[in-house]
């Protein structure tokens, strides 16, 4: 079923769900008409020749430039070359339609002052397939995503490239392979298209997304480990966490308590000690915290979804517009560089509780690293180095991106949210996570195999489909198989979607 586009209700699951799942989109006859509404208006002060910045006049430093009538005409087709200055590899192509689906949205509130054949190419190339090659660098986040985005930009006359089908095309190619007509660029419809934080932000929406289910599966890894190192799971009772107030504490508790109920632990037959490290009992507080963190940032990035991100914005009903900074990508750069900390911050976290199964000292009776030959093997102590290794660079790129502006356009630009800078460091921090994390699974389900007592229904499940891709550790083979397997294993989510069906829901 189509998703409608409004301008009011874009959620971060639509947005994945046309992005990476290829759901289709309609635009809603209601935002169709405001489109218009808004163009006329535009037009009308077009031919009354009232001075408008990006319409009549060049934009930054030269804003103070007027364009005579002749070069209102040409002028967007220059600036969408100009801005279209990116580098490097190409944008995954769920980025690029996250962006497409955000800007058509702005334009859906009717105060871009866009020809409505712009939005609607853009609904038809989502909808037929068509993907704008973007370079993944070039943005600094304010006046928007322009470099990313003029790439898209650049389909509208036909121009740059596109994807159709699984090939890489020339832009007037593509669109004529889907049968989709280039509307070309006329007064406005160049910076109306550019000038928002869309590619930051739909990729931010995906990071918040990805983010919930990686620190769900942590919740599961963290439950293995627990119950593998015969925890004391007094610390996870919900009163506990009630008193104190957090939500995410409260929500992550709940979880844990939810994948071990049944086993041996949570009934009590196991003998415990009276306190654990903080690695193990302060893990609702700690997973809670980036919980927490990460609703924070999903509340800003569907503001932003949902918001008028353009420059300048058009208000038909006062017949005026108004110059200013909707562009900037600081209200969504700085959480985000919130969530760049979270999710390492609870790597670190689970790389804890690994090292303590690979510990013979703090392990509660394990094998040392795991391994029932000791000596002749080494098990999983090199498992630890190379978890080790990836949070070293989740922490060097944790450093906050927003409060790294470097000023541009002759200072016209003088302060820039480097959020793109977040979002792409986002990722790179999440990749790692999820080989972090793979490795507790691993040393888990080893340590599972050890023990003698029965675990909880939810990870009884989890070792189970564990155990489809990486067998027991008997005898000390190459692992970096099996670390690929189970970072792959948690990309792509299947430990949690089996665990849920067994236990309900984690949320």
């Amino acid at each position: 079923m189509a998703i409608i586009i409004t301008g009011n209700d874009l959620t971060v699951e639509k947005v994945v769900k046309v992005a990476r799942f290829n759901e289709k989109v309609e635009l809603h006859p209601d935002a169709l008409e405001r489109i218009k509404v808004c163009r006329a208006m535009l037009e009308k002060k077009i031919q009354a020749h009232e001075i408008m910045y990006g319409v009549n006049t060049g934009i930054g430093e030269f804003s103070e430039v007027v364009l005579d009538d002749d070069q209102v005409k040409d002028f967007q087709k220059y600036l969408i070359y100009n801005h279209a200055a990116g580098i490097g590899d190409a944008m995954p192509l769920e980025w690029v339609r996250g962006a497409m689906v955000g800007r058509i949205n702005v334009h859906a509130h009717g105060h871009s002052g866009i020809r409505p054949e712009i939005t609607l190419t853009l609904v038809e190339m989502l909808n037929k397939g068509v993907t704008p090659f973007v370079c993944r660098k070039g943005s600094v986040g304010a006046s928007g995503d322009l470099a990313p985005m003029s790439q898209i930009a650049l389909l509208m006359m036909g121009e740059g490239k596109a994807y159709f089908e699984g090939e890489l095309y020339e832009g007037r190619v593509a669109m004529e392979k889907a049968g989709i007509p280039i509307p070309g660029l006329q007064a406005r419809d160049g910076l109306g298209t550019i000038n928002g934080s869309n590619v930051l932000t739909a990729m931010s929406a995906i990071m918040v997304y990805d983010s919930n289910r990686w620190l769900k599966q942590a919740e599961i890894a963290a439950s293995m480990s627990l119950e593998a190192l015969g925890a004391n799971m007094g610390p996870f009772n919900h009163k506990i966490h009630e008193v104190r107030g957090f939500k995410g504490a409260m929500r992550s508790a709940a979880a844990i308590r939810k994948v071990v109920a049944g086993g041996d632990l949570a009934e009590k037959r196991v003998k415990t000690k009276v306190q654990d490290a903080y690695s193990m009992r302060s893990t609702p507080q700690v997973v809670g915290a980036a919980h927490d963190a990460l609703a924070y940032a999903r509340s800003q990035v569907e503001i932003e979804l949902n918001g008028v991100g353009d420059n300048p914005i058009f208000f038909p009903e006062e017949n005026t517009q108004l110059s200013g900074a909707n562009f900037q990508g600081t209200p969504v750069s700085l959480p985000m560089d919130m969530i760049s900390a979270a999710i390492t911050m609870v790597s670190v976290m689970s790389e804890r509780r690994m090292n303590r199964l690979n510990n013979p000292a703090l392990s509660g009776g394990l094998p040392p690293f795991l391994t029932k030959g000791a000596g002749m093997f080494s098990g999983l102590m090199l498992s630890q180095y190379t978890a080790d290794m990836q949070i070293v660079e989740q922490r060097i790129l944790s450093a906050p991106a927003s409060v790294q502006s470097i000023p541009a356009a002759a200072d016209q630009e003088d302060f820039v949210s480097m959020g793109m800078n977040t979002a792409l460091k986002n990722f790179q921090i999440l990749d790692n996570a999820y080989g972090i994390l793979g490795i507790e699974f691993f040393a888990a389900a080893q340590a599972m195999d050890l023990r003698e007592w029965q675990f909880g229904n939810g990870s009884k499940k989890a070792h189970e489909v564990i155990r489809k891709y990486v067998d027991f550790l008997e005898i000390d083979r190459p692992l970096y198989n099996d670390h690929n397997a189970m970072k792959e294993l948690v990309k792509q989510g299947e430990i949690l979607d089996e665990v849920e069906k067994v236990i309900g829901s984690l949320q």
